[in-house]
């Protein structure tokens, strides 16, 4: 008869602890009611404000669907009245940027471009300034900790909307290969959920609401692990 040898425990390094968190939004002082000096102050604003402005409205609870997914589109349209230039900010995806310093090149790029195209632009005043937020992300430990992928499959559908803002977009910021922490979770397995791992970094976190993110979540996951979602 063989030996069988016991299952080797999870080390700690190896656990997945569930975070939630909150975002603090600060003021930077910065105000400005003309495009001219949006763009110059944006080109010597802090990072985290910029950041703020194309997320932090994730964590915002609202009651309808927002026009723009992020702050500056929507000044553009709603201050400075121009459409052109407020649907060339809302199709930019800040996933699609390795940084944060070259997405804010674009707006500035984009926001020079316009103002070559209509030089009204450049001394039209909003009819609503903009004010310049930064956000500071506060996080908070639930206690829970889970050893395999499988516990995660089952966690997935009942983590609040602020966990999945936590683990699935704002790792992107902490990550070394700037993925999200399930994805380098699955990692931590060696190969046995590289198709898993895939999937998820093929979704698109910033056009979609936290909750039918997570729904994207569910779904994908209870595909891999059919025996906990049935």
């Amino acid at each position: 008869m063989t030996d069988q040898q016991p299952e080797t425990p999870p080390t700690e390094t190896n656990l997945f602890s569930i975070k939630d968190c909150a975002l603090v939004a600060l003021a930077t002082g910065k105000k400005t009611r003309q495009l001219k000096e949006f763009a110059k102050d944006l080109a010597g604003i802090d990072t985290a404000s910029i950041y703020h402005h194309f997320w932090g409205g994730l964590l915002q609870p609202r009651f309808e669907e927002r026009e723009y997914n992020n702050d500056f589109a929507a000044w553009v349209r709603h201050g400075i009245h121009d459409g052109v230039l407020a649907e060339q900010l809302a199709a930019l995806d800040p996933t699609t940027f390795p940084d944060i310093e070259l997405l804010r090149q674009e707006i500035i790029d984009l926001v020079d471009t316009r103002l070559d195209e209509a030089e009204y632009l450049a001394w039209a005043r909003a009819t609503q300034q903009f004010e310049f937020i930064r956000s500071q992300i506060v996080v908070f430990d639930t206690g829970k900790q889970l050893q395999k992928p499988e516990e995660l499959a089952g966690e997935m559908a009942s983590l609040s909307t602020s966990s999945i803002f936590y683990h699935f977009i704002d790792a992107r910021r902490r990550t070394s290969d700037g993925y999200d922490d399930f994805t380098d979770w699955l990692a931590s397995f060696g190969g046995e959920y590289e198709t898993l791992r895939e999937q998820l970094i093929g979704i698109d976190p910033y056009f979609s609401s936290l909750s039918e993110l997570r729904e994207q979540l569910v779904r994908l996951f209870s595909t891999h692990f059919p025996e906990v979602s049935s």
